[in-house]
């Protein structure tokens, strides 16, 4: 199955909370978009595996994606291994996106950083025919290089490159970030509290996309970087 779009997230949540928005556009303009989960967040304070496993699948309905996958690695200690490079290189040529999201280049959570380099170095190795892998199914895959690979803007507050209007999915994004009630803020809850897990933050997720959007006289934008030089068609691509 080929999609149009594909988005890795180092946790459960990562591509709901960072580009959520920008996904179901997409999916509204006709576009196929499926999401691939590096961890199952395990080491999560609040929460479980099994909880986050069920709120992400209910999350990617909202969303309205293709299909949801997890990679199963270590959650904490995602590395950039020849190992690792190799199962993302799978499925970029199972699936042969035309564009790759990733995680933040830089951020608070260590996995971060180092699943959007895993991700971005594992495209470009997808594209050189002498590496060879096998689908599950135990074919050969062709090689394949996505058109482009942009990192979303997480807990810090980056300057992008670029944004993209979402005034139109705000809604639809915070519904899917809302099903991942063990994570954020809850009244009811009795778990620990977290950085991610006030009321202040699950605030933050829609007052950052106001405040992008303000910037390009829009209501909400959702923001993101590349390590390549963009282009257009026309200056009048250009908003």
């Amino acid at each position: 199955m080929k999609v149009d779009i594909l988005a890795f997230g180092a946790h459960p949540d990562d591509v709901e909370l960072s580009c959520g928005g920008t996904l179901h556009k997409a999916i509204i303009e006709g576009k196929t978009v499926g999401i691939i989960d590096l961890t199952r967040g395990e080491l999560g304070t609040r929460g479980t595996a099994e909880i986050r496993k069920a709120e992400a699948s209910a999350a990617a309905k909202i969303l309205g994606v293709s299909f949801r996958e997890n990679l199963g690695f270590q959650d904490g200690f995602v590395f950039n291994t020849k190992e690792n490079q190799l199962e993302i290189i799978k499925k970029i040529r199972a699936y042969q996106p035309d564009i790759v999201f990733c995680n933040a280049i830089d951020d608070r959570h260590t996995d971060h950083g180092k699943s959007s380099a895993l991700v971005r170095e594992a495209c470009f190795l997808s594209g050189l025919t002498k590496i060879n892998t096998k689908s599950e199914k135990g074919e050969e895959q062709i090689s394949w290089r996505p058109n482009a690979v942009y990192s979303y803007i997480q807990w810090k507050n980056s300057t992008p490159d670029f944004v993209v209007d979402i005034s139109s999915t705000i809604d639809v994004k915070m519904a899917a970030v809302a099903a991942y009630k063990s994570q954020f803020f809850d009244p009811k809850s009795t778990e620990p509290e977290t950085p991610i897990s006030s009321q202040n933050f699950i605030e933050s997720i829609r007052y950052r996309a106001a405040d992008l959007g303000r910037l390009v006289f829009t209501d909400y934008a959702e923001g993101f970087t590349t390590d390549r030089l963009l282009a257009v068609n026309s200056i009048f691509d250009l908003k």
